[in-house]
């Protein structure tokens, strides 16, 4: 039997396996800063954060784990 993967999960190791660059999905991200998926995407547009786009998907998007980092620091 095959193991479900979430989709985004699969977007985020692609592009974390052919980049220099480590991303995290919106969830993981909120997570982290102890925000629910909603209000992470309210303060990812509040305080205009890089947005990594996933193509064939308009509201999809990465986060750079980078400003995540930062921003856990000041908190």
């Amino acid at each position: 039997m095959r193991e479900f993967a979430d989709w985004n999960q699969k977007v985020k190791k692609t592009f974390n396996a052919t980049s220099n660059e480590v991303v995290l999905t919106v969830t993981e991200a909120g997570n982290f800063i102890g925000l629910s998926k909603d209000e992470m995407k309210q303060y990812v547009d509040k305080n205009k954060l890089t947005k990594v786009p996933i193509m064939r998907s308009v509201h999809r998007y990465l986060l750079l784990k980078s400003e995540i980092d930062q921003i856990v620091r000041r908190v």
